[in-house]
């Protein structure tokens, strides 16, 4: 018998939902399902936010889910034949629910269909596979020869192939999701990898992310490892991003950001500047947990100045090379951590305020980016949360309601961290994130 779960994402990009019946299916596009909205917003540990409105206030009211339009997705890391029915919520009287991720992204692509463009973005998905036996992240033991990995090696088709039992299942599990995986590469931490998304509609590629972070969680463990896209498993080892590319097209299918040349289009100019000047108070969206600030450290690989380059990867945003018809926007910033939906949103919408103000970036940079004098992300997980909440480019893309629900539930999250031991804090984000 094939059993069903369907689930919305929540704030911290977590799947929660219910189980039922297969023969329960056709009646989810009628609106039988329904959860209470606060559990879009709980904290990591899956508890209510104190204080929250939504809680007592309106009597912890229940939410509509309706499908997403994706259709059910295979589980194939359980044993039992299941199926995954992606939802998003919806207020009691039909519209959507403004504290829905999902829905914040799709708010964002609206000002885009209204200029009459689509969005078209890829995702790259960095990931640490960890031996599961123990509480800490430790590194995951080579299949082959039963021995922990010892080092990192960039690109290297050794480890690779170690763990080709695990990657088999991953593309075979993306095949049957309908998720376009494409390279896979050992990346420079140990049991640290990489997997890129095909160029698609963006609310496709948020959802496609959204799905593999899950997928490949289940199939770690169904291989005796532990998947983790926490920002920085290992204090002394490169961290996880969660790179996204970007480029828009016309209703003639033109990319707008072409110029014929290397440079770009003054849209795509006005774009880069709309994400630098949002990306400060952005940071909660990029970096949302107290793990996710030691990957932002200078010299890491991880971006931490607010400058855009070309071919630059010590930028936060770079214009990668190659053909103009494929010119494009690669913002650098977020963590493995990031919710998907919050991120492109963030991103998109952020873009576009810098369209719409035909807003001008400063200089490209040249050179090392961690060498310059140049402003710089927030520093901190409180600040970042203050900087959202009172930002007035972050209140042109998200939602009152949003930017709410968000900073309450990560000043609890904060709040509930601090007392904790790094180690009980590593152990935390290595079960979530």
């Amino acid at each position: 018998m094939t059993t069903i779960r369907y689930a919305v994402c929540d704030l911290n990009g977590q799947a929660r939902g219910k189980r039922t019946q297969g023969a329960d299916a056709d009646k989810l596009a009628a609106g039988t399902a329904r959860l209470p909205l606060t559990v879009l917003n709980l904290d990591l540990w899956g508890e209510d936010i104190e204080g929250s409105p939504l809680l007592f206030d309106t009597g912890d009211a229940d939410g509509t889910l309706l499908p997403t339009g994706r259709g059910a997705v295979p589980m194939p890391w359980l044993a039992t034949p299941s199926q995954l029915h992606p939802m998003w919520a919806f207020n009691e009287n039909g519209t959507p629910y403004d504290g829905d991720p999902r829905h914040a992204l799709d708010r964002v692509l609206r000002r885009y269909r209204d200029k009459g463009w689509q969005v078209i973005a890829a995702t790259e998905l960095e990931f640490y596979l960890c031996d599961a036996t123990g509480d800490m992240p430790a590194p995951p033991r080579d299949p082959i020869t039963d021995k922990a990995q010892s080092r990192g090696e960039i690109t290297s088709l050794r480890v690779l192939d170690a763990f080709d039992a695990f990657f088999t299942d991953l593309y075979d599990a993306c095949d049957a999701m309908g998720i376009p995986a494409q390279t896979a590469i050992s990346e420079g931490g140990v049991g640290q990898f990489e997997v890129n998304l095909t160029h698609q509609d963006a609310m496709r590629a948020a959802d496609d992310t959204w799905l593999f972070k899950h997928m490949a969680k289940g199939l770690a463990r169904k291989h005796g490892h532990i998947a983790t896209f926490m920002a920085k498993p290992y204090a002394d080892d490169a961290g996880n991003g969660l790179h996204v590319h970007f480029s828009v097209v016309d209703a003639s299918g033109a990319n707008i950001f072409d110029d014929g040349g290397s440079g770009g289009t003054a849209t795509l100019k006005h774009a880069v500047a709309g994400c630098l000047q949002t990306m400060k108070a952005s940071t909660l969206i990029f970096a949302p947990h107290a793990n996710s600030y030691t990957r932002l450290v200078k010299g890491s690989h991880a971006p931490t100045s607010i400058c855009w380059g070309y071919e630059n990867r010590t930028a936060s945003i770079r214009i990668p090379g190659g053909p103009p018809l494929a010119r494009r926007i690669e913002h650098r910033v977020a963590g493995g951590d990031t919710n998907p939906y919050l991120m492109l949103a963030a991103i998109l919408g952020a873009a576009m305020n810098g369209i719409e103000d035909a807003a001008a970036p400063p200089t490209a940079i040249q050179g090392n980016a961690y060498a310059q004098d140049l402003p710089q992300l927030a520093g901190d997980w409180a600040s970042a949360i203050d900087l959202f909440a009172a930002s007035k480019d972050v209140a042109r893309i998200f939602t009152p309601l949003l930017i709410d629900n968000l900073t309450r539930t990560k000043r609890q999250e904060l709040r509930k961290y601090a007392p904790l031991s790094p180690e009980d804090q590593m152990k935390l984000s290595l079960e979530t994130v």
